[in-house]
């Protein structure tokens, strides 16, 4: 499982998107999803399986403990009655014929050879009889002074009888077998002052005792002293059990029988019932250690966390066999929209499988092609109006009419056409045309403008009408300088018939204009209209008289008189306009060193043949 979960975050720490941020691929999540339904649900099963049957195990070894408790109850209890019985009966006995004591004794432990002794005492401890099994003296090599001399060390035990008790005490430490010593009174109503006492050996007692299942079961004097065992070692130790919580439960009970669930100093812990007998104290306990109660649920507990395990690795090899066969086609899927993302629109994808996924395949196609067709409409209507008006239209963000805008307006013309064109083939026009406009476009482009048309070899541009442009009059004028740098190399190797130099003009305005779709119901086209665009127009012209290659307005001055170099050239009157308008050359960037300084450096640099007239600055 750890092995599991610690390849699977190697493959997440390989799966980050452009983000960053991790990715978590769906074969993991279904794979994380079901074991974790798993894991919950049979965990939950196997966790209740095994509290009911604990809980179960439990009252059952409660209720196994009374059963047991109440059978040696009786049995002890019958046992003892009989002893006492016998001793009685044959106390009596000998009390009447006092002569034939040790012959009546005698018939008593050959009746019963567990009988070792029986004796009876007045309140000074004299013997009125004592008799001692001779067979049991021999059997174990025992002297009767030596169990007289028992006897007497015992009698301090024995007086609690003459108060009308009954005691019962476990002199098998004394003894090298297990014995078991009662004392009674003779008579419970009229003479207290004579005991009876005898000693027992404990082996019938003790195979009562003896159980082959995980109850243990002893017997307990009101001392706390064992009595029996299932361990003979135990009762012939004579351990004291008053530090088992049990016995000292059972000594303070007021009840004859209960239950308790007590914890050892070795941290075990035990299901214990005991059960007083009425006679001198004595009880029986019964207990079992839980770890032997619940070995069993243990057991199963440990085999279904087993099958849990097996379930759980079977699970993940189906689930991630389906969750391959369904990721293989996403993550295919991934690839083509990143394939679509870069401009390949043309996928190679198949649909596998029959369901959702395989639809969404086909879907996916389709869209590549569409949006292959739609960017191939695009490119090709982007060639014959501009590129940027192109994804306006295709994105249904160029709306239908005009509306006012700020922006700057160019207007660039080759010189002496006209007389080009004549000495080419059009084919030849046509191909001088498309190199000359390609250098020219790219300034425009590279610059942020906006190419408006092509009006024959004039160039109108825009910039700020279409997309907003903080700097739209520097732009224009920046792509002006360009196209004045992209001409000089233009002309390189040119001169000949074939290959003419090229010199052009450029106006530039700064003004208010329309910017819209403007045509009729059957054919329009984006520009942009207005009297700022007509004064770019004659200002480009204008270029002819003035001898230079850039001129602007005094609105584009304004805008851009920190930026470059400019040189007036005086008020001029323009048809249509009430007042002389103010003109400028661009001589070039104020950055750059090799701007020219003057008129005449300008006209030197670009070709141009030198005014007789004197520039005003």
């Amino acid at each position: 499982m750890k092995t599991f979960f610690f390849h699977l975050r190697n493959i997440l720490s390989k799966n980050k998107n452009s983000s960053g941020e991790f990715q978590f691929p769906i074969r993991y999540k279904l794979l994380l999803i079901t074991s974790i339904v798993l894991l919950v649900s049979v965990s939950g099963v196997i966790f209740l399986a095994s509290y009911f049957f604990r809980k179960d195990s439990e009252v059952r070894v409660k209720e196994n403990n009374i059963k047991i408790n109440e059978i040696l109850s009786l049995k002890v209890k019958s046992d003892l009655h009989s002893i006492r019985q016998d001793v009685h009966i044959t106390a009596s006995a000998i009390f009447r014929n006092t002569q034939s004591a040790n012959g009546i004794a005698k018939e008593l432990f050959e009746e019963d050879q567990n009988f070792v002794f029986i004796g009876a005492y007045d309140s000074s401890f004299n013997a009125k009889f004592e008799s001692i099994n001779e067979n049991f003296l021999q059997k174990y090599d025992y002297q009767k002074q030596e169990v007289k001399n028992i006897l007497k060390n015992i009698q301090p035990k024995l007086k609690k009888s003459f108060s009308g008790t009954t005691v019962i005490w476990n002199i098998s430490p004394y003894f090298r077998n297990p014995i078991l010593c009662i004392s009674f009174p003779l008579s419970e109503t009229k003479d207290t002052h004579t005991i009876l006492v005898t000693l027992v050996k404990l082996d019938s007692l003790l195979d009562a005792f003896q159980t082959s299942g995980p109850v243990e079961t002893f017997l307990v004097s009101e001392d706390g002293s064992v009595l029996a065992h299932p361990d003979a070692k135990v009762v012939l130790s004579g351990n004291n059990l008053n530090d088992l919580p049990i016995v000292e439960r059972m000594k303070k009970s007021t009840v004859d029988n209960g239950q308790f669930r007590y914890e050892n100093k070795d941290g075990e812990f035990y299901l214990a019932s005991f059960k007083k007998l009425g006679i001198g104290g004595v009880g029986v306990i019964s207990q079992v250690r839980e770890t032997k109660i619940f070995e069993e649920v243990n057991n199963i507990q440990k085999r279904n966390v087993y099958l849990l395990i097996v379930f759980l690795s079977l699970s993940f090899i189906v689930v991630y066999i389906f969750a391959k066969s369904l990721s293989i086609p996403i993550l295919k899927l991934v690839d083509a929209s990143e394939e679509i993302r870069r401009g390949n629109y043309h996928i190679n994808l198949h649909a596998t499988t029959h369901d959702e996924i395989g639809t969404l395949t086909k879907s996916f196609v389709s869209m590549g092609r569409g949006l292959e067709e739609r960017e191939k409409l695009k490119d090709s209507f982007g060639r014959f109006v501009n590129q940027d008006i192109a994804e306006l239209a295709a994105k249904g963000k160029l709306a239908i009419g005009g509306h006012k805008k700020y922006c700057t307006i160019f207007f660039s013309d080759i010189r002496s056409f006209t007389a080009i064109s004549e000495k080419l083939q059009p084919e030849e026009v046509v191909e001088f045309l498309n190199s000359y406009m390609s250098e020219m476009v790219k300034c425009v482009q590279e610059t942020g403008g906006t190419v408006d048309k092509f009006i024959g070899d004039a160039i109108m541009a825009t910039w700020g009408a279409l997309r907003d442009h903080k700097e739209h009059a520097k732009a224009a004028v920046d792509a002006a300088l360009r196209m004045r740098e992209k001409l000089i190399e233009f002309n390189q190797g040119r001169g000949t018939i074939k290959k003419p130099l090229i010199k052009i003009g450029c106006g530039i305005n700064t003004g208010y204009v329309i910017a819209g779709q403007i045509g009729s119901s059957d054919k329009m086209e984006y520009t942009v209209i207005g009297d700022s665009v007509n004064l770019a127009s004659r200002v480009e012209s204008l270029n002819k008289e003035t001898h230079t290659d850039i001129l602007v307005t005094e609105t584009t001055y304004q805008e851009i008189k920190s930026e470059f170099h400019l040189l007036s050239m005086g008020e001029i009157e323009f048809k249509g306009k009430s007042k002389a308008q103010k003109v400028y050359a661009v001589l070039g960037r104020k950055s750059d060193p090799n701007s020219p300084k003057n008129l005449a450096e300008l006209q030197s640099m670009v070709g141009i043949e030198p005014t007789s007239k004197k520039a005003k600055k």
